[in-house]
């Protein structure tokens, strides 16, 4: 088998849904990012063999959104592209699918993208308005219109939320936030905790946008219509405080509840590209590898309880990998909630008996605070769904990099019930 190596990444600004980035497409963000990321690596898109792109809230007019981000971004028309949605971690198996297609041979340079514009989730209407709307385009005579226009109510003309109805599963019929809160209820997570996590997210964010450390992997964009130039994450608030924190009222749960829009992550517009090369062929033309993966899993586990799948993926990965949490140097666990990450810390310490690979807890521990997300996380940065699994490797060889360190692990949970994880190894100069 051949080797898959990460040669490097970028990504656009996050920004939240319905700011600056509210009129630019899925597809639109991903043609950016690959553009820039082939200029970066100076790669002409001819090289390019295969385009895999993650992406959850597929827009109507791009049914293939690969597809349409390859010929879009220069990519020669006989090469092939597709997408993949995994939910949550569709960005991760953008990755390791591009992964998998280097490692059997069926390609050698390979593009990985995760890409969403939750700003243009659509609303919908309910089948029964569009049978009405349908009947009403078939009368022909003013008499035949009239009868038809009569028939509709008041609720026909009322949206379904798309948005809303992606984020909640039909399995355990739980909208995320619901998740969250029944994590917080069985691991006893505090509203304190939460926030108190929220605030070290921000404050690790804005930290990270002073030093620096974050534009290594964020260009700049010049969205429409007014081009104003967006050159770095809108959303980490430097003013950010308890204080604040605590004013904001339970959003899923109104009167018992203890996840609020503060100590959650933010729904966001993005994406991330990463270049991936078999690495014989990276060497030998020139391209010095920054990373190689020394596992990729996934896991299920109870849909209502999806927040913890972190803890089921991860021990598969370090089984995999022969690895234990102690061999680890960085950690990026998705910040989905501020209770979802703090559950998987108590898991990672007492892993639940349903996990099969958990192996009663050998290979797990808590990750200490000062090893994980240490530029912040989801909460402060955002979370644009089908961007964030490839966000989350490529921060972590970032940081890898900078820190001159070696073992890395990104994961995070999957709605629907199932958690992702990915060890890479910094491959050092």
């Amino acid at each position: 088998m051949s080797e898959a190596v990460i040669i490097g990444g970028v990504r656009t600004p996050f920004v939240r849904a319905g700011g600056e980035l509210g009129d630019v497409s899925a597809p639109e963000l991903g043609v950016q990012v690959v553009r820039e990321l082939l200029y970066r690596h100076d790669v002409k898109p001819g090289l390019v063999e295969e385009l895999i792109c993650g992406n959850v809230a597929s827009p109507v007019d791009s049914a293939n959104v690969a597809r349409v981000i390859a010929l879009r971004a220069g990519i020669p028309r006989d090469r092939i592209a597709h997408t993949v949605n995994r939910n949550c971690a569709s960005g991760f198996e953008a990755v390791t699918e591009a992964m998998a297609r280097i490692e059997y041979g069926r390609a050698r340079v390979v593009v990985a993208v995760g890409a969403d514009s939750m700003s243009n989730v659509p609303l919908l209407f309910r089948k029964q308005f569009g049978e009405k709307l349908f009947e009403l385009s078939k009368a022909r005579s003013p008499l035949q219109k009239l009868k038809r226009i009569v028939r509709f109510r008041p609720s026909d003309f009322t949206p379904l939320i798309g948005l809303k109805l992606g984020l909640t599963d039909p399995v355990s019929g739980l909208i995320m936030g619901d998740t969250a809160e029944k994590l917080a209820r069985e691991y006893h997570i505090s509203r304190d905790e939460q926030d108190q996590f929220a605030l070290a997210s921000h404050l690790k964010a804005v930290e990270a946008l002073k030093a620096g450390r974050l534009s290594a992997e964020t260009m700049t964009l010049y969205p429409p219509p007014a081009a104003i130039p967006i050159p770095q994450d809108i959303g980490p608030r430097e003013n950010q405080s308890l204080t604040a924190l605590g004013k904001l009222a339970p959003y899923f749960d109104r009167r018992w509840g203890s996840v609020t829009v503060g100590n959650s992550c933010g729904v966001t517009d993005g994406a991330v590209a990463l270049l991936l090369m078999d690495r014989d062929y990276a060497e030998s033309h020139g391209w010095r590898p920054v990373g190689r993966f020394r596992a990729a899993e996934y896991a299920g586990c109870d849909p209502a309880r999806m927040g913890l799948g972190p803890v089921y993926a991860t021990a598969k990965a370090f089984e995999s990998a022969g690895l234990t949490m102690n061999d680890i140097d960085l950690v990026e666990l998705n910040e989905a909630f501020a209770a979802q990450v703090l559950a998987c810390q108590r898991g990672f310490e007492a892993p639940p008996t349903d996990c099969p690979a958990c192996g009663g807890g050998a290979r797990l521990r808590r990750v200490p605070d000062e090893k994980l997300n240490v530029n912040g996380g989801a909460i402060a940065l955002g979370h644009p769904v089908g961007a964030t699994g490839a966000r989350l490797i490529l921060t972590l060889l970032q940081e890898l990099e900078r820190r001159g360190q070696s073992m890395g692990l990104a994961t995070l949970c999957i709605g629907g019930g199932q958690g992702g994880a990915v060890v890479v190894e910094r491959l050092a100069a």
